[in-house]
C-alpha cells in the first residue's frame, strides 16, 4: 500500500463559488467551506506519480469521486492499494475526520489510450457576459468558450497550496495533473454564471506531458445535463491541448451546477 498524508488547505476561500465559504457552506449543512474537489484529486494524484513517475503523467489515467467534504486544516490520508480484481490498477481513497471522502482509481495502460483530436471539440470565444447556468446555457453538444492557461512560475505556488511533496514537478518542469483538472473547472465557471456549485467527480486520461511555460488551452463541450434528486448536473468533455494542438489530456468532468438547496431557496 502507498500512502500520502496532507493537512488540507482550502485554496478557494475568496472564490466566486461560495460553497468554499464557511457561512454559505454551513447554510447547506456542511461544517465549513469545502476544500475544492480538484485539490482533493491533486492529493490523490500523488500516489500514481509515486508509483509510476513521469510515465503516468505522459499516458496514465485516473478517476475520482467525491462523496464527503474535506475541510481546511484537517488531516487527509490518501491510500493507494493494488486492486485484487484488476491487476495493475491502484484503488485510491481519501479519508478525513474518520470518513471516506473520496474514492477512485489510477492505472498506467500498456497501450496508450487514443486521444480526442482537436477536431473533436472546436474552439469558441469566451462570453463577454456569462449567461446564468441552466439547461438552456448548458445544452448537450454545445461547445463552450476556450480557456487559455499556462504552467509557469506563478503557477508553481500551486504546489505549495496542494501540499505536494514530490520534487518531480520542479526537477522535470512538468505540469501537475491536478492543475489540468483545475482548467476543467475553469471551462465551466468562465462560460456560465454560477451560484454555489459542487464538483462531484472526474476521469482524466493523460496523453502527453505539459511542460513549463508551454501555452495550453482547455476546450470543452457539454456531454450531458440532467436532474437527479433535485440537483442539476452537468457533464463536460474537456480536451487539454498544448502547442500545435498536441493532446495533453482528455477529461470527463461532472458537477452539480445548481444544488437542490439553491433551487429550494429560490422557490
Amino acid at each position: 500500500m502507498l500512502t500520502h498524508q496532507v493537512e488540507a488547505y482550502n485554496t478557494a476561500t475568496d472564490s466566486e463559488n461560495k460553497i468554499h465559504d464557511d457561512a454559505t457552506a454551513q447554510r447547506f449543512g456542511f461544517r465549513g467551506g469545502l476544500v475544492p474537489g480538484v485539490e482533493v484529486y491533486a492529493y490523490m494524484s500523488h500516489i500514481p506519480v509515486a508509483k509510476w513517475g513521469l510515465d503516468w503523467l505522459a499516458g496514465g489515467e485516473a478517476s475520482a469521486r467525491f462523496v464527503k467534504p474535506v475541510y481546511d486544516g484537517h488531516k487527509a490520508l490518501i491510500k493507494g492499494t493494488e486492486s485484487q480484481d484488476d491487476p495493475g490498477t491502484l484503488e485510491l481513497s481519501v479519508e478525513s475526520l474518520g470518513q471516506l471522502c473520496a474514492s477512485g482509481s489510477a492505472r498506467l495502460p500498456d497501450t496508450p489510450a487514443l486521444a480526442l483530436s482537436a477536431d473533436d471539440i472546436g474552439t469558441a470565444a469566451l462570453p463577454q457576459t456569462r449567461p446564468p447556468a441552466s439547461p438552456d446555457s448548458l445544452m448537450p453538444g454545445q461547445v463552450l468558450g476556450t480557456v487559455p492557461f499556462c504552467w509557469d512560475d506563478a503557477a508553481l505556488t500551486y504546489l505549495a497550496d496542494i501540499r505536494e511533496t514530490s520534487d518531480l514537478y520542479t526537477k522535470e518542469g512538468v505540469c501537475h495533473s491536478g492543475f489540468l483538472l483545475r482548467a476543467a473547472n475553469s471551462a465551466l465557471s468562465q462560460n456560465v454564471k454560477l451560484g454555489p456549485w459542487i464538483h462531484v467527480g472526474s476521469h482524466i486520461q493523460h496523453h502527453s506531458v505539459a511542460r513549463k511555460d508551454e501555452p495550453l488551452e482547455a476546450r470543452a463541450r457539454v456531454h450531458e445535463n440532467y436532474e437527479q434528486k433535485g440537483h442539476l448536473f452537468v457533464v463536460l468533455d474537456v480536451l487539454i491541448l498544448g502547442p500545435t494542438e498536441r493532446a495533453v489530456a482528455s477529461i470527463r468532468h461532472t458537477a452539480i451546477y445548481e444544488p437542490r438547496q439553491v433551487r429550494d431557496h429560490a422557490a
